[in-house]
């Protein structure tokens, strides 16, 4: 008996382990960024359209839950044709007039997923931005004048098909000041931060392994 049950329990060890092996799934998404600069500040925004490219690892907690960290670059920013109007001078140059800036971050969401039903899910986690490069609307440099770390929030919603493919829409609350720099608004002033947030709807398409 013991000769029979030992092969057996090895089998079915065996076939456990790869099926949890399967379960877990790989993939890569591309998508569109719809983002734009959220704060009391920020006057007459108007969106910057970006994209954002990345890959992902889908690890099932239960039938329902699943984990999905991503690994994302980002393209970001905001326009604007008042700027940050309370404030003469500072230490980018027409800040206070129209201003723009382009923002990449290696993005690093870990979002939890909830399945409604077969596929379709809605999404929520944190996200951990790291900043790549910053210029404003005349290809100046400004990474010294922006956050290194850019902290936030997402929600959303995503449906897999059978094939793999899947969708995914989704919206980043930013947490933290995109901006890190001081300046006066006066010679006599006391140094300030203009304070924005990164506020960015995605929407994209992908496929799991």
């Amino acid at each position: 008996m013991k000769k029979f049950l030992l092969p057996l329990l090895a089998l079915a060890a065996f076939n456990f382990g790869t099926a949890q092996e399967e379960s877990i799934r790989f993939g890569a998404k591309a998508g569109l960024n719809i983002a734009n600069l959220a704060g009391d500040e920020v006057k007459n925004n108007e969106i910057k359209i970006g994209f954002n490219v990345g890959v992902l690892v889908e690890i099932p907690i239960t039938e329902k839950f699943a984990i999905q960290p991503e690994f994302l670059f980002s393209t970001q920013g905001s326009k604007s044709d008042e700027g940050f109007p309370n404030f003469s001078e500072t230490l980018i140059e027409n800040l206070n007039q129209e201003f723009e800036s382009n923002i990449n971050y290696i993005n690093i969401p870990i979002m939890t997923k909830y399945y409604l039903a077969k596929g379709l899910s809605i999404q929520a986690g944190p996200q951990v931005g790291i900043l790549i490069s910053a210029k404003d609307r005349d290809d100046n440099d400004i990474k010294d004048n922006i956050s290194s770390i850019d902290l936030g929030l997402n929600f959303g919603a995503g449906y897999q098909l059978a094939s793999g493919i899947f969708f995914d829409a989704r919206y980043n609350l930013g947490l933290t000041n995109v901006f890190d720099f001081e300046f006066r608004a006066a010679p006599d002033s006391d140094p300030g931060i203009p304070k924005a947030k990164n506020s960015v709807i995605s929407i994209s398409l992908g496929y799991k392994f």
